[in-house]
Formats: C-alpha cells, structure tokens, sequence
C-alpha cells in the first residue's frame, strides 16, 4: 500500500507534466485581479464627534418651573431628516455630491449612495446600563467617499447641520407652543369677560333671589325654619322661667320673707314708712304694755285691741294684694326692701326682658320662612342658573391660569435654551484623511497573488486529473493489485536527467519572474499608482 507521502509526491510528479498551463492560469489570474484592485477606487473616512449633554446646571433649577422638551427625541428626528428628503439634496449640492446638471435616475441613485455611506450612531456617555438622558450621548458622524475633500465637507456640514437644527427645532417649538397658548389664552380671556357681563346682569335682574353664602334657596329656608324653631323653643322655655318666677314671687314664701324684712328694718331704727307690719308691732307692743297696768275691760286696752284687729285685717288684705301682684301692695308691705324679693324680682325682670327678644327673633324668622315660601317656585330656577353661569365662569378661569402657567413655563424654557439649557461640545472634530480606509490594497494584492499560485497548482493538478498516468512502482501497485517484476528505465537517463535539469530552470526563472513582478506591483502601489476607471470603461466596446 502506498504511504501517504509517497501517494502525494506521485501526483505532484504526474501534474508537473501540465506545469506551463498552470503558470499561465496563475499569471493570468494575478495580472487580472491586480488590474482589478489598482482600478478600485480609494475610499476615505471622516469621522466626528459631538458630546450633547441635556443635563446641564439649568436642568435642576427649572425643575417643574419650565416647560421641558423631550431633546433626545427632537435630536433623533433631525438625525433622521438630514438623511431624507429636501435636507439630503441640499447637502448633495453644497457639497458637489450631485450637479444641478444631475437628474433622473442619477440624481436618486447618488442620493441614495449618499445616504447610504452617511451613518449616524449614538452612544451613551456614562458607564454601562446608565440612561442617556443623566449621563448624556456621544453621537459619532461618519461617511466614507471616494474623495478626502469632500468627504470631510459632507461630515462637516452634518455637523453644523446636526447642532443648528437641533437648538433650531427646540427655539422653533418653543415659539410654537407659546403662538398657540397666546391664541388660547385671549378666546378664554374673552369668554371670561363675556361670562362676569352675565353674571354681573344676572345678578342685577334677579337681586334678593341669589344664593348667599350660607347656601341656596332650599338652604336658607331650612335654617330659616330650624332657627324659627329654636327661637319658639327658647321662648317657651323663657316663658315658662317667667310663670315660675312670678309663681315664687307671690308665693307664701316671698310674702313671709317680706314681714320679715319690715321688722328687720324697723328693728333697726330705720324708718319704715308707716307701713301696716310696722303699726301691728307698735300696737301689740303698746296692748302688752296695758295689759301688765290694766284688765281686759280697761277702755284704752279694750280700744287698742280693736285697733290691732283692725291692723292684722289690713295687713291680711295687703298680703292678698301682694299675692295677686299689686305694685302698690309691695310699697305698703316694704316687700321691696327683701333680699329674696329683689333677688326673684331682678331674676324675673331678666327673663321678660329675654321674653321680649325671643319674641321679636322668632317673628323675623316667621317673617323670613313667609318670604322664601313666596319664592318657591322662582328662586330654585335662578339659583340653578346662577350655578350654571358660576359653573362655566369657574371651568374658564380655571382653563385660563392652567394655560397662563403653561405660557409662563414655555416662555422661561425658550429663555433656558437661550442660556444654554443643552450643551453641544464637539470632542472630535472632521478632519481630512491623508489616507484611505479601503481597499487595504497591500493585503489584496498578497491575497491574489497567494490566490494565483492556488489557481495554477489546481489547474496543473485538475489536467493530470483528466489525463492520468502512472509514474511510479507503487502507482501500478496500487492500481493494478499484482507484484510488479520489474522496471524498465529510459535509455538515455543523462540526457533525461539534463532536459529535466533545463526544465527546472526554465519555472524556477518564471516563479522569481513572478515573485519579481508582485514586488514591482508591491512598489506600484505605495508609489499611489491607480487606474483611471474611464480609461478601463473605453477599453470595453459598446
């Protein structure tokens, strides 16, 4: 069985035989691809970066006191619209991507193309997994042409472009919102005027009949009624202290506390008037003193007794008197001159004096009930459209200050972008390139070289596989399963070994040839040396 070794080095020596077709296809497919990568085009990336920092010294101080923009959204949507539209032809003219001359299909496929090598990526400018919106965004700008120049105007312009729209859409917003709050503003300040007229005329038709403060219609007459009957109830109590006083009054123990009193006074040497009590007292006092010097029949005895009898008659007419209330009786008694008398008296004086208040309170609640009940059917109309009218002045004023709050914060956040609300800071700035990111041309040329070596052992190999031959023992050992017996060899093996010799020399002369081309295409392409894409076009007939 053959080794692996030799079964190789038997099909290297059977395809040496197709050794110059192999050298043509590797030469071939070098020089084409070679031609195709110094026609290929130079391609040059321009980079920058803008830091955009939304969380800038302001943003803390107008919390809630300003009408914040959602900045990241408006920087997306200019990020968008550069790319699109009217904005994507206009930086194709400024920048010479595309004529004026340019139109039809042309003109949409270098837009496209355009639009296409412009890419615009965001990244967040804190740690990992921290919001953009507290740490701020890094947005990169790139764009690869076949020109330095203008791939550097193209970046620069989207830049500007980029940072411009941008404050340009929040001031433009900003305005927006506070024409359309303005607008809003005066219709509710007229509908406000228009509503205090009707209510300011409503109020003059139907005066006496508006809702007070302690309520409407239906309210007033219920504490009306309530206060009416708390009045009746106070009044009757009053009235019913006022019998009782007077009961106490003229009662047996008010008329006793009386006699007492008269004898207190004339006890005391203080004058008494003459009154009935004090008279009795002198009389009997006198009947005692006959009594001890004289009889029974004694004439003054007889005479004084008749007068005490008369003296006790009199005051039990007064005491009756005083009973009944009879002002004169309370002089004649000295009633008057009673602590307790006075005291009742004082405390009775009180309660008429109470008596007469309730009874005019209570009339003006009756009166006041008698006037809202020749209401009824009127007052609870105009106190529903005095609601009403109330209803819709509330609802417009109330639209009004939210609308004069939202004006007042859309004007403080115009101000706030004006000082610098968001913060646009440029940390790489477009700059030319000297040299092209594509095609790495070096590599491209080693790879088609190592790729045309490929090609000519495989186009040597697949031949010698179409048209086999065995080369050596092993081989039609291998091929034919018999010992083989012997080998026959060439004739003349000097002249074999010479012609071999010469052809050796004649591919190793071609591989240095080949090696020695690849260094001058190697030389070529660092000395910048390129095909002109036109030149190859008029090559090819039309």
């Amino acid at each position: 069985m053959m080794t692996i070794v030799e079964k190789a080095f038997d099909e290297a020596r059977s395809a040496w035989r197709f050794r110059w077709f192999g050298v043509t296809a590797a030469l071939l497919v070098a020089l084409i691809g070679w031609l195709i990568v110094f026609a290929l085009p130079d391609r040059y990336l321009t980079t920058a970066k803008i830091f955009v920092d939304t969380r800038t010294a302001l943003k803390p101080a107008l919390k809630n006191l300003a009408m914040e923009q959602d900045v990241e959204a408006q920087i997306n949507y200019v990020r968008q619209s550069l790319l699109t539209g009217p904005p994507l032809e206009k930086l194709a003219k400024d920048t010479g991507v595309i004529s004026t001359n340019t139109a039809g299909r042309a003109r949409v496929k270098a837009l496209d193309e355009l639009a296409d090598r412009i890419t615009v990526t965001v990244t967040t400018a804190g740690s990992q997994g921290e919001d953009r919106s507290t740490a701020g965004a890094i947005y990169t700008i790139e764009y690869l042409d076949t020109s330095s120049q203008r791939s550097f105007k193209v970046v620069d312009t989207l830049l500007n472009a980029f940072v411009e729209q941008t404050l340009g859409g929040k001031r433009e917003g900003s305005q927006r919102v506070q024409k359309f709050l303005e607008e809003r503003m005066r219709d509710y300040e007229r509908r406000l005027t228009t509503a205090e007229d009707r209510i300011a005329n409503f109020k003059q038709q139907n005066l006496g009949l508006m809702p007070t403060e302690q309520g409407g219609y239906f309210a007033q007459l219920q504490a009306e009624i309530d206060a009416s009957k708390a009045a009746d109830s106070k009044l009757a109590l009053a009235m019913s202290r006022r019998d009782e006083l007077s009961r106490q009054l003229h009662g047996d123990l008010a008329v006793a506390a009386s006699g007492s009193s008269a004898s207190t006074v004339a006890g005391q040497g203080v004058a008494a008037g003459g009154d009935t009590l004090t008279r009795i007292q002198e009389t009997q006092a006198k009947l005692d003193e006959l009594l001890l010097k004289y009889t029974d029949k004694h004439p003054d005895v007889i005479s004084t007794r008749e007068t005490l009898v008369e003296l006790q008659q009199r005051r039990a007419q007064e005491l009756e008197s005083l009973r009944r209330g009879d002002a004169g009786a309370i002089a004649t008694t000295g009633a008057g001159n009673n602590p307790v008398y006075q005291s009742i008296q004082l405390e009775l004086n009180k309660v008429e004096v109470e008596i007469a208040s309730l009874q005019r309170e209570s009339a003006q609640h009756a009166n006041a009930v008698a006037e809202l009940r020749k209401h009824a059917n009127t007052a609870p109309q105009v106190e529903a459209e005095y609601q009403q009218l109330t209803r819709d002045y509330a609802a417009n004023k109330a639209e009004y200050a939210a609308l004069l709050e939202s004006y007042q914060k859309a004007h403080l956040g115009e101000q706030a972008d004006t000082a610098g609300s968001v913060r646009f800071e440029v940390i790489l700035p477009p700059a030319e390139a000297f040299a092209p990111v594509w095609p790495r041309r070096t590599r491209l040329l080693a790879g088609i070289w190592l790729a045309a070596l490929g090609v000519g052992a495989g186009v040597a190999y697949g031949l010698h596989t179409l048209r086999p031959v065995v080369s050596s023992e092993s081989g039609i050992k291998e091929i034919t399963r018999f010992p083989v017996l012997g080998i026959v060899t060439v004739a003349f093996p000097s002249r074999d070994r010479f012609l071999f010799r010469r052809h050796l020399w004649r591919f190793c002369t071609v591989a240095v040839a080949f090696v020695a081309i690849f260094a001058v295409v190697l030389v070529l392409n660092w000395r910048g040396i390129r095909l002109d894409t036109h030149v190859i076009q008029s090559w090819i007939p039309s």
